[in-house]
């Protein structure tokens, strides 16, 4: 078990979400500290998935009621992928919360700034620009890429994203470059990756403590509940009744093992949020989307499950 920063502890005992999303507010009393103590961290359980899942998998749990996080090579190093989307998108908020931009601040951009995967930003080519709140919706729920570049540039670069992480608490997540390139992760390399540990800390400072506004907190959660990109991965192991959001990260390049990543939120009934972050790398590149490595992740999902009502 390792425990989150002393500093953070407080927040998460009295996190709650608005009424606005219609979840119920959320204490420490939800999930008392003495049942945390008895129940077994699932580390042979995930270890026995990724012995069977033909690649490398990193998973980080968080108990936002006792600050208990478990998991299996927590610690080690994973290519971030699209997950850094989600908390750029919060960095955008927490300036919106501190007064120095505004979500309809006007971002423009041109055929010049497209690269592949631009679902929104491609459509709205033609009108020139978009404010900087759909930009920072755009990259969470589709995960449109010109959507983050426009905004990390808008937040200093990748040097800049990463310095935001300091300042977060966070020493490992670290951003190098822009989208595309950094999805070229191999083995060793340390450019744009975190740990699953690492992350699902950094995502708990924005959705748990008074790091973000409340009305910002409740927007990201939103779009994290609003993204249907992971529908096959954490939350496809998740009791159906449960409210859950996530952001994935995907990569499949040549010459590289292939990447499928998931940050969720998850709600069990009746208790705070368990937060999850899972990480699975193949042993070899397939070039494509293959459910059979999704599915780990719906695994990851379901030993959650068991997790957070032991």
């Amino acid at each position: 078990m390792t425990p989150i920063p002393h500093s953070d502890r407080r927040a998460f005992m009295g996190f709650a979400l608005t009424s606005a999303l219609a979840f119920p507010v959320l204490s420490a009393c939800a999930a008392p500290a003495v049942q945390a103590a008895a129940r077994q961290a699932p580390t042979a359980e995930l270890a026995a998935l990724e012995a069977s899942s033909q690649g490398r998998l990193g998973v980080a749990l968080l108990d936002t009621a006792t600050s208990e996080l478990v998991g299996h090579r927590q610690d080690e190093r994973f290519a971030l992928c699209s997950t850094f989307k989600l908390p750029l998108a919060a960095e955008v908020l927490r300036d919106v919360d501190a007064g120095t931009r505004k979500l309809d601040q006007f971002i423009p951009y041109s055929a010049a700034d497209m690269v592949a995967h631009a679902p929104v930003t491609g459509a709205n080519l033609s009108a020139g620009g978009m404010t900087i709140g759909d930009l920072a919706k755009a990259a969470q729920i589709t995960s449109d890429n010109p959507a983050a570049n426009l905004m990390m540039a808008e937040l200093g670069g990748p040097e800049g994203m990463t310095q935001r992480f300091r300042a977060a608490g966070d020493a490992v997540t670290r951003l190098d470059r822009y989208e595309p390139m950094m999805n070229h992760v191999t083995a060793g390399d340390p450019r744009d990756t975190t740990s699953p540990a690492a992350m699902v800390r950094l995502i708990a400072r924005y959705l748990t403590t008074d790091y973000l506004s409340q009305a910002s907190k409740d927007l990201l959660v939103g779009w994290m509940i609003e993204t249907q990109t992971g529908l096959k991965r954490i939350r496809a192991g998740l009791p159906a009744a449960w409210k859950a959001g996530d952001k994935t990260g995907t990569a499949m390049r040549e010459g590289m093992t292939d990447k499928y990543n998931d940050v969720a939120i998850v709600w069990p009934p009746g208790r705070a949020p368990i937060l999850i972050a899972a990480y699975f790398n193949t042993l070899i590149g397939y070039g494509e989307t293959r459910d059979e490595f999704q599915a780990v992740l719906a695994e990851v999902g379901r030993i959650a499950a068991r997790w957070a009502l032991a």
